[in-house]
């Protein structure tokens, strides 16, 4: 248990934080899945996967993700685009 009052103040902080941080994190993987999902949907497929680029571009801007890994969802996710329009 934190004794001192800055000590206190920064778990207080520390527990907000990490609830943002959770919320952006499940909304990220939420759109993810969603454009993953809609692949086999040409009239969604651009526009949940724009959504999906979206969310995990907010999530670096808020310091949830780190730029890298938000590039390296992004490529994987475009990968996947990418290969189910040459597949059809």
């Amino acid at each position: 248990m934190a004794n001192t009052r800055s000590a206190k103040k920064r778990a207080r902080v520390a527990a907000k934080r990490a609830l943002r941080n959770r919320s952006i994190r499940s909304r990220v993987r939420t759109a993810i899945k969603k454009a993953e999902r809609s692949l086999d949907h040409p009239e969604l497929r651009a526009e949940l996967v724009r959504q999906a680029q979206r969310e995990i571009d907010k999530a670096v801007t808020k310091g949830v993700l780190h730029k890298n890994a938000a590039r390296r969802k992004k490529s994987r996710l475009m990968k996947k685009l990418a290969a189910l329009v040459r597949a059809s």
